[in-house]
């Protein structure tokens, strides 16, 4: 794999401490998430939810799913390290950050992790659809959206960042730069409000795909990217010809969540009382080891 410069990763991790943004489906064996235990049994070391604070005997959301066998997680797998497509024993897997603490829920229910992919901008409309029982896909908590589905607690923070031609790092480094510039955001994405911002919504083009808006700049039909930190560094360490830029772009962000079914009460708690219970250095571990698969840092 090819590792990422000191400048790039040192930025990326300065920065962290984060949104994304036809159907497959595709079952993700216990392993394939790099959590490594059986999804039978909680991890090891790791606290279920049920000797917690909460008490989910009761509970006839959790109650089903326990049942069902499986739990289903919706995702949009072109957001490396958080979610992506990678071969593990010839088989094409669903892996990434989200993926890995998905599969810590799944395994603190005792069931098995089916994962969807789908494009971002119907991720949303799915779950509320019931196509499966929650969404992570380095999605943010913001007013909008919590208006239509109910949140986790927040497991991570990131920064929201530029990808430029290397060529034009020194043309564009603050926001003025890009002002009246055609730049690239995904669609559905927090970066989309930021973009028509920064260059002007009539200069904002809007892909579902973060490959396509990567062409795109490369093709020079776009001048940048919007991005979150940590997806731009990898993009970055994976193309020669592209950077990763800090132009100041300040937002406020409630972290990273999952997202559940608007009323999934029950469930939100859960998977919520999963990612508390994960310490710093456990969550830190997931996403390096995710990023080492995605081919930003050398395992």
């Amino acid at each position: 794999m090819k590792k990422i410069t000191a400048m790039v990763l040192a930025l990326a991790m300065a920065l962290s401490l984060a949104a994304c943004g036809g159907s497959d489906s595709s079952s993700v064996p216990p392993d394939a998430s790099g959590t490594g235990p059986s999804a039978s049994a909680p991890a090891a070391g790791s606290s279920a939810p049920d000797s917690g604070a909460g008490d989910w005997s009761a509970s006839e959301r959790i109650a089903g799913i326990k049942a069902a066998g499986k739990i289903v997680l919706g995702t949009s797998a072109d957001y490396p390290p958080f979610e992506f497509h990678t071969e593990i024993d010839g088989t094409d897997t669903i892996v990434g950050f989200d993926v890995a603490l998905a599969q810590k829920v799944a395994d603190a229910l005792g069931v098995e992790l089916e994962v969807v992919d789908m494009s971002f901008d119907n991720l949303l409309i799915s779950l509320d659809k019931g196509d499966f029982d929650f969404v992570m896909a380095s999605l943010s908590n913001t007013p909008e959206r919590a208006k239509a589905v109910d949140f986790s607690s927040s497991y991570f923070r990131g920064a929201q960042v530029v990808l430029v031609r290397a060529e034009d790092a020194d043309k564009y480094t603050t926001q003025e730069s890009l002002a009246g510039c055609q730049v690239a955001a995904q669609k559905g994405a927090i970066q989309v409000p930021l973009a028509n911002e920064i260059a002007g919504a009539e200069n904002v083009v809007q892909l579902t795909k973060v490959g396509d808006m990567i062409t795109e700049l490369k093709a020079g039909k776009v001048e940048a990217v919007f991005l979150d930190n940590t997806i731009g560094a990898g993009y970055a360490a994976v193309h020669d010809d592209l950077v990763m830029q800090d132009i100041g772009i300040v937002y406020e962000s409630n972290g990273n969540v999952a997202a559940v079914k608007k009323g999934d009460a029950d469930l939100a708690a859960f998977i919520s009382e999963v990612f508390d219970a994960l310490t710093e250095e456990e969550i830190n571990a997931l996403l390096g080891e995710a990023q080492a698969t995605a081919g930003i840092v050398e395992e």
